[in-house]
C-alpha cells in the first residue's frame, strides 16, 4: 500500500519503519531531516518530478549538457528533494556486449553523452529534405532584409553585424544573398553551422566586404578544404576569424572582447572605440601567439579583470608578457595557464604583479601562505571524444567514464569482488560540477522490505600533471641503492641433532596432502609446531589467538608487503634501481595522480603508445583488473579502490598468437644476506583467444588476461612442449631468455634486501610466486610477485626440468622439495640466485 492510499496512522508508522532502517544511510547522504518525510513519500510512490523542475539544455558546442531551473520555477534552500533513476547499470565485463545486444541501450547511452551528433544531424537533415525544410534562401534572406531594415533606422554610419548561423545556406545561395552590394560596409558576418563547401565561391559571396573585422565558418564542409588561407589573404582588415585573432587583430578585437562591442553597438572605426571603457577583458582560447600592439596600459587604463587562459603567446617571452601586465596598474584578477606563458610558478606572476588580489580565481593571499607555484581553479571541461567510423557502442565506451558512478555490494560475510558501475538517467547526468553549487547529488540505498532495494540518487539544494611527471621522471632517474651482493648461502638445516622429525601446522590442502617426507610431520595443534606454513597473515593478533611463539618458523617475512602488494612493489624497485626496464611505468594512484596524468599527456602529444593496465593494490586472479586508453576512465577506475597504474605491455611476445605469462617459484631462506633458489620447474599461462589491441576487446577477459583457473576455459600445456614450440615459432634459445629473467629476479629480491632491510627474520622461511611477460624483443617484464602462491599445477602435473639436472620432476614431490629446500638445506630440483 502506497503512502498516498494508507490511512494517517499507517503512514506515520512507515515513515518511522522507513526512518529506523535506513537511519544510517540518510545521515551519510546529508540529505536535511527536514526533507526525510518528503523524501520517503517520493520513494514510496517511485515520484520521478525532476523534469516538472528541471529542463536539461546542450552546451559546450552540443558535445555537453546541462540542467537548467525551470524559468517559472524557484525553490528555496534544502525545500525540496528530487530523485534520479539508474538509466544503465552493468559489471564492467558486460558493458559492451550489453551495448551490442539490449535493443536501443547504446542509443539512449549515445544521446544521453553527446556522442552522436553526427548521426543525429544527419538523420535531422534528413528529415529536412523529407519535408521541404531543408536550407532556405527565403529564410536567409529574410534575415537579410531584418537587417537592412535596421541599418536604414539606424542611420547609414551604422555597420551591419549580420547573423545567419544554421540556416542551412550552400555555396549558391551565400552568392545569391549578394551580401557584398547590400552591406559593403558589413563589419561582422556569422555563418556558423552551414554547408559551405568551395572556398572561391565563399569569396565570390563576401569578398567585397572589405571593412569586415569579423567572420565566423565554424562547422562548415570549407574549413577542410583550406578556406582559412583564402579568407585571411582576401579579407585585409579582418581581425576576428572563427573567434580567433588574427595577426590583424587591434582596437576592435579588444573591443569585441572587452563587451564594448556588438550588434547594437558595431564600431567599424578604430578612432570611435573607447578602448579605456574596459573593465573586464576575456581573451581566452583566441589563439593568440603575440598580443596586439594596442593592448598597452595608457589604452586600457581602467582594466581590472584579464583572462589569457588557453593561448599560446609564444611569440613574446615571458619576461616581456610579466613587463607588460605588470603595468596594468588596476589589474585586479588575473586568469592564465600555470605552467604557462607567463612561466610555471604562480609565486613569480605574483611578484611581478603586485597589486592582483585573485589569481586563477584563488586569493593571492593564500598563494602565498600555502607557497603553491601551480595552480588552476578553471580546468576546461572534459568532453567526449569519438572518430565517425566507431560504432554507438564503440563511442559509449570511450564517453562513459565522463558520467559513470560505482558501488559494490556486500553482506556481513563478504564484499563484492567486482563493482557495480552504473549511468543516471537524462536529468541526473546533465547535472554539472560546480565550485559554487547550489544542488548537490547524494547516493541512496532503498529498501522498500528486506527482500529487495532499489539504487536511487537524490538532489537537493545546497596543468600542472607535465611538469609533476617531469619532476617525477627526473627523481627517478636519479635514485638508486647499491644492491648487496652475491654471497654464500649461510642457513644450515634446522632439523634437530636427535633426529626427530619436525612438526608443521598447516592450512593448505596441498601441504597437508604431499608433504610425505618422514624428516617432518604434521600436526594440528599450532603450539607444538616447529613450523607454521599457513595461508592467512601470521601477525601479532594470529600469534596471541593460537599461542605462537617468536622461536617458531613461518612461511612469510616482516614487511614482505613491500613485494607482494603491488603498489610497495613498484615502490621498492623505483628506490633500489630507479626505473629499470624491465618494470614497465607505475604509478601509484593515490599518491602519484598528477604524474600519470602528465605521462599519459605527454605520449598523447608524441604519438607514443597510451594503453594502461589498472590494477588493485592487494588482489590476485586479476580481478577489478583494467585495460583502456582512456584518461577518464583511468581516473573514474581509482572510485573502485586503491590501485596501481601500469603502462600496458603493447606489443608482448605471443604464442601462436596468443598472448602468455609465465610462473616462477622462489625459494628464500634469507633476506640479509640474500639467500634465494629457483624453483627449476615454471609454468606457462595462456589467453584463450588469438591477442588483439582491437579497443572493443579490452572487455574480454579471455583476450587480455591469462589466469584461467578461476575463469574461462583453462587449457594446460607442459612445460617442455611449450618451449620447444616457441622456440621454433620464433627462433630463439629458451635458455637465453632464461638467464634474463633470473638475472631480473634476483634483482628484483635484491631492491628489498637494499631498501628494506628490516624484512630479515632468522626464523622466516617463504616460497613466492613471481609473475614474468616477455615483450616483442623477449625481455622479460616484471608483473608481481605474489604470497603463498597457489600451487594446484605444481602438486598436479610431472614435467621435465629444463636447467639444472633436467630430470622428470613428479608434482607429487613439489612440496617436498620446497620443504627440503628452505629447512634442511638441501639443493635438489632448485638453482641458487
Amino acid at each position: 500500500m502506497s503512502p498516498a492510499a494508507a490511512s494517517p496512522d499507517d503512514r506515520i508508522r512507515s515513515y518511522e519503519d522507513f526512518a529506523r532502517v535506513h537511519a544510517y544511510l540518510l545521515a551519510a547522504s546529508g540529505i536535511p531531516t527536514s526533507l526525510h518525510q518528503r523524501l520517503y513519500r517520493k520513494l514510496a510512490d517511485e515520484v520521478f518530478d525532476g523534469g516538472e523542475a528541471f529542463s536539461v539544455e546542450p552546451c559546450e558546442g552540443g558535445r555537453q549538457r546541462r540542467l537548467v531551473l525551470g524559468a517559472e520555477r524557484t525553490l528555496g534552500r534544502e525545500s525540496d528533494v528530487f530523485l534520479v533513476d539508474h538509466a544503465w547499470s552493468f559489471r564492467l565485463s558486460d558493458a559492451l556486449n550489453q551495448l551490442r545486444e539490449v535493443p536501443g541501450l547504446a542509443e539512449r547511452m549515445a544521446a544521453l553523452m553527446c556522442v552522436d551528433l553526427d548521426r543525429r544531424t544527419e538523420l535531422e537533415e534528413a528529415d529536412e529534405q523529407d519535408n521541404g525544410n531543408g536550407g532556405s534562401l527565403e529564410n536567409a534572406l529574410e534575415v537579410v532584409e531584418k537587417e537592412r531594415t535596421r541599418i536604414q533606422e539606424k542611420g547609414s554610419d551604422f555597420a551591419p553585424w549580420l547573423e545567419l548561423e544554421e540556416l542551412g545556406i550552400d555555396d549558391d545561395m551565400l552568392i545569391a544573398l549578394d551580401l557584398s552590394s547590400k552591406f559593403p560596409n558589413m563589419v561582422a558576418l556569422n555563418l556558423w553551422g552551414n554547408k559551405l563547401q568551395d572556398p572561391e565561391k565563399i569569396m565570390k559571396g563576401i569578398g567585397e566586404c572589405r571593412r569586415l573585422k569579423a567572420l565566423w565558418l565554424n562547422e562548415n564542409p570549407a574549413l577542410k578544404k583550406g578556406v582559412d588561407k583564402v579568407i585571411l589573404d582576401g579579407l585585409p582588415e579582418l581581425e576576428v576569424y572563427n573567434s580567433h585573432f588574427t595577426r590583424k587583430a587591434g582596437e576592435w578585437a579588444l573591443g569585441f572582447c572587452g563587451d564594448i562591442i556588438g550588434a547594437d553597438n558595431p564600431c567599424s572605426s578604430a578612432e570611435s572605440i573607447p578602448l579605456e571603457n574596459i573593465v573586464t577583458l576575456d581573451l581566452s582560447d583566441r589563439c593568440i601567439h603575440k598580443l596586439p600592439e594596442v593592448f598597452s596600459p595608457r589604452k586600457l587604463s581602467s582594466l581590472s579583470s584579464l583572462n589569457i587562459r588557453g593561448n599560446p603567446l609564444d611569440q613574446m617571452s615571458s619576461d616581456d608578457l610579466l613587463k607588460l601586465i605588470s603595468g596594468f596598474t588596476q589589474l585586479q584578477e588575473l586568469e592564465v595557464d600555470i605552467p604557462g606563458p607567463l612561466g610555471n610558478s604562480a609565486i613569480s606572476i605574483l611578484e611581478c604583479v603586485p597589486n592582483l588580489s585573485l589569481l586563477n580565481g584563488i586569493n593571492v593571499s593564500s598563494i602565498i601562505e600555502s607557497g603553491k607555484h601551480i595552480i588552476d581553479s578553471a580546468l576546461k571541461p572534459r568532453l567526449p571524444e569519438w572518430s565517425p567510423e566507431e560504432s554507438l557502442a564503440e563511442r559509449v565506451i570511450g564517453a562513459m567514464w565522463l558520467y559513470l558512478m560505482t558501488y559494490r555490494l556486500a553482506d556481513e560475510e563478504k564484499i563484492d569482488e567486482t563493482p557495480v558501475w552504473y549511468v543516471m538517467d537524462e536529468l541526473g547526468s546533465a547535472m554539472r560540477h560546480s565550485d559554487d553549487a547550489n544542488f548537490r547529488i547524494a547516493p541512496f540505498l532503498f529498501m522498500p522490505d528486506v527482500t529487495q532495494f532499489c539504487g536511487l540518487f537524490m538532489m537537493f539544494i545546497l596543468e600542472k600533471s607535465a611538469l609533476e611527471f617531469r619532476k617525477y621522471k627526473e627523481q627517478l632517474q636519479s635514485s638508486s641503492i647499491c644492491p648487496s651482493r652475491k654471497v654464500t648461502p649461510v642457513t644450515k638445516s634446522i632439523r634437530p641433532s636427535d633426529g626427530h622429525a619436525l612438526r608443521v601446522f598447516t592450512d593448505i590442502p596441498q601441504v597437508e596432502e604431499f608433504l610425505t617426507r618422514p624428516e617432518f610431520v604434521l600436526t594440528s595443534d599450532p603450539k607444538e609446531a616447529d613450523i607454521i606454513w599457513v595461508s592467512m597473515q601470521v601477525d601479532s593478533e594470529l600469534k596471541n589467538a593460537l599461542g605462537l611463539t617468536d622461536q617458531q618458523y613461518t612461511n612469510q617475512f616482516p614487511f614482505e608487503a613491500c613485494l607482494v602488494m603491488k603498489h610497495h612493489l613498484a615502490e621498492t624497485i623505483h628506490k633500489a634501481w630507479g626505473s629499470p626496464e624491465w618494470l614497465q611505468p607505475t604509478y601509484n594512484l593515490e599518491t602519484h595522480l598528477s604524474p600519470l596524468i602528465g605521462d599519459y599527456c605527454v605520449r598523447k602529444r608524441d604519438g607514443m603508445d597510451n594503453l594502461w593496465i589498472m590494477k588493485p593494490w592487494n588482489m590476485a586472479r586479476t580481478i577489478d583488473t583494467t585495460v583502456t586508453g582512456d584518461l577518464s576512465a583511468i581516473i573514474r577506475l581509482m572510485e573502485t579502490g586503491p590501485k596501481i597504474c601500469q603502462k600496458y605491455i603493447e606489443s608482448p611476445a605471443l604464442f601462436q598468437g596468443r598472448k602468455f605469462d609465465l610462473r616462477y617459484i622462489v625459494f628464500v631462506r634469507s633476506i640479509c644476506p640474500l639467500e634465494i633458489f629457483l624453483s627449476d620447474v615454471f609454468w606457462v599461462r595462456l589467453a584463450n583467444n588469438q591477442y588483439t589491441l582491437e579497443k572493443t576487446s579490452f572487455f574480454e577477459y579471455e583476450t587480455h588476461f591469462t589466469v584461467m583457473n578461476y575463469i574461462g576455459r583453462m587449457n594446460h600445456m607442459n612445460t617442455p612442449e611449450f618451449v620447444k614450440e616457441f622456440e621454433k615459432e620464433h627462433q630463439v634459445k629458451w635458455l637465453e631468455i632464461h638467464g634474463h629473467i633470473r638475472d631480473m629476479i634476483r634483482r628484483v629480491f635484491e631492491s628489498a634486501t637494499a631498501v628494506h632491510p628490516e624484512m630479515q627474520n632468522p626464523f622466516s622461511r617463504a616460497i613466492y610466486g613471481v609473475d614474468v611477460m616477455l615483450d616483442n624483443k623477449f625481455d622479460p617484464k616484471i608483473l608481481e610477485v605474489t604470497y603463498c602462491p597457489d600451487c594446484t599445477r605444481a602438486c598436479k602435473y610431472d614435467t621435465q626440468a629444463l636447467v639444472g639436472s633436467q630430470g622428470v620432476i613428479r608434482g607429487s614431490e613439489f612440496f617436498n622439495t620446497v620443504f627440503g629446500c628452505l629447512f634442511l638445506g638441501e639443493l635438489k630440483d632448485v638453482s641458487p640466485l
